[in-house]
């Protein structure tokens, strides 16, 4: 429509510029195997067999890694006032119970 103001009419809405015709055309017949998804020059990790998977000793370093560093990290909240103060009434409820058990096992001959 016209702007009436000026008399000129509307610029025209541009249409997306196809780029279909920049491509090479696709052979439908072709499948892809994993040799075309790897890069030529791709060689798998160190600790890693061509498929993937990783060697044994690699996972076991893993999960020794992984409880080394669970210890210490429970070595390190041993030492905060919390815990000791938890520990503490553990140790005093278990000192309660027993002494409470003993009076009953009195109290029943």
């Amino acid at each position: 429509m016209p702007d009436p103001a000026s008399g000129e009419p509307e610029p025209a809405a541009t249409e997306p510029e196809d780029h279909s015709h920049d491509l090479p055309p696709a052979s439908p017949a072709q499948e892809l195997t994993p040799a075309d998804l790897t890069p030529p020059d791709a060689t798998p990790a160190p600790d890693y067999d061509e498929h993937g998977t990783p060697s044994l000793d690699y996972v076991r370093d893993k999960i020794e890694g992984r409880y080394a560093t669970s210890l210490g990290a429970g070595e390190l909240a041993e030492d905060t006032d919390r815990v000791r103060d938890q520990e503490e009434q553990v140790a005093e409820r278990d000192r309660k119970a027993a002494d409470r058990l003993a009076e009953i096992r009195r109290s029943l001959g």
